[in-house]
């Protein structure tokens, strides 16, 4: 007879694609993860995942027992919130894969879903663009906050939440002024640290550095925006922020925030979730929240 945990022990395996790591989210050993999947099989009597020195994947069999394995395991979530709410208490994990630019926008939402839903434990994951959609379709996570252009309106639900405008935050020894703005050409001649490539906001400025003919100087990349904004405090490099993060923490000591022009940039930012979460009591209290944060 198969046991959720078995399903929880495949699901992890499908995520991390290793059997070492998924072990350590489930808590056991390597040897006995890997006993429990091999039990799985013999079980079903089907190979579920293809061998070799490392992990190498899931069989077409695998594939198609993790299809269903995913419902089964979203079915039970589902089945537990709803037990609760029925009770009353709307409680949970609710998993939220963020953009790096709206990290500080999320941080603020979990505050205030915090306060209205206390039982409710928002765990907030950044991650690109691409990886959130994929991960909302897989149901890894509840809900993403990313570029409204970047994903498939068919296959989710998306919730526009404002739009990012972008801020050059620069070290006061690398510009000439410290009030006023600044324009996207003028910035490419400084010294700059940036998102890495395979991150949506570095393809934007990228593309935008283009449109006005220019290449930045760009002397360091990186996946996390707090690395950037160290390099600006220590007067290494200017930065390219969105503006919601200033308007959280203001400029850093020593630097100076300048609003980028010629042309002003504007990104739309969404709320999206699964088709597969609509309905999920931790989803719609997020969605109740974002009501009064937004207004």
């Amino acid at each position: 007879m198969l046991e959720l945990r078995d399903l929880h022990y495949l699901n992890a395996l499908s995520r991390h694609k290793h059997f070492a790591k998924a072990a350590q989210e489930c808590g056991v050993s390597q040897p006995a993860f890997s006993m429990r999947i091999r039990n799985l099989e013999q079980r079903l009597d089907t190979r579920i995942v293809r061998r070799g020195n490392r992990y190498q994947g899931l069989t077409a069999e695998g594939e198609a027992i993790m299809r269903h394995a995913r419902r089964i395991l979203d079915d039970v979530r589902f089945l537990e919130q709803e037990v609760l709410a029925a009770r009353g208490e709307i409680s949970g994990t609710l998993v939220l894969g963020v953009v790096p630019t709206a990290a500080a926008y999320a941080a603020r939402l979990a505050v205030h879903l915090f306060a209205s839903y206390p039982g409710i434990v928002a765990r907030i994951e950044t991650a690109s663009s691409l990886q959130i959609q994929q991960r909302i379709e897989d149901g890894t996570v509840d809900a993403g906050i990313t570029y409204t252009d970047n994903v498939s309106s068919d296959m989710l639900m998306v919730q526009p939440l404002y739009e990012e405008h972008y801020v050059l935050l620069a070290p006061t020894s690398l510009v000439s002024s410290t009030s006023g703005t600044i324009t996207w050409a003028e910035a490419a001649e400084l010294p700059l640290s940036l998102l890495e490539p395979r991150m949506q906001n570095r393809r934007i400025l990228d593309r935008m550095f283009a449109d006005v003919g220019v290449h930045p100087r760009v002397i360091s990349e990186t996946n996390a925006l707090t690395i950037s904004m160290v390099m600006a405090f220590e007067g290494l490099a200017a930065t390219v922020v969105p503006g919601v993060l200033i308007d959280t923490f203001g400029a850093l000591q020593g630097t100076v925030a300048l609003p980028l022009t010629e042309p002003e940039l504007r990104k739309s930012i969404s709320l999206v979730t699964g088709s597969r979460m609509a309905g999920l009591p931790t989803v719609e209290a997020l969605r109740q929240v974002l009501v009064d944060f937004s207004s």
